[in-house]
């Protein structure tokens, strides 16, 4: 359901949580999370645009998060770099369906308006806080 790139900007964001006590860079980020450099490069400007996260120029320059973590949702994450897409209209461009959906379309619907209220209730102070027995590809210093 969630594309690679929003999988790569979430492992992004989680690994500048786990940092913000100095700017990192392109370089740090994508070693840490596994995401190709290039590509990063790209996720972390979709994110910057939408303010989710700032570049730091000079010597110690890099990237931070854009708000704390008790702050910003997983939607806004998701968003700025491929926002859920709701089904307003038939996907079939049906004229006699209009603005009403049939039962698959709107079943379609309701199950992404979870999955947006899920990530808007959800923040990322959040995620970080609910420990499991799985170790997390970014790993996060004990706060």
């Amino acid at each position: 359901m969630l594309s690679q790139t929003v999988e790569y900007a979430l492992r992004a964001v989680v690994f500048l949580a786990g940092r913000q006590d100095a700017p990192q860079t392109n370089e740090q980020i994508s070693a840490a999370t596994k995401v190709p450099a290039a590509y990063l490069s790209k996720v972390l400007q979709s994110l910057g645009r939408a303010g989710v996260v700032y570049a730091q120029r000079g010597v110690r320059g890099g990237f931070v998060l854009g708000h704390a973590p008790s702050k910003l949702t997983i939607l806004e994450v998701v968003n700025a770099v491929e926002p859920i897409r709701r089904i307003r209209t038939c996907p079939l461009g049906l004229q006699s369906h209009g603005l009403r959906l049939c039962a698959l379309h709107k079943r379609l619907d309701d199950a992404y308006a979870l999955v947006e209220r899920a990530f808007a209730d959800t923040t990322l102070a959040e995620i970080l806080s609910k420990p499991t027995k799985s170790i997390p590809l970014c790993e996060v210093p004990a706060g």
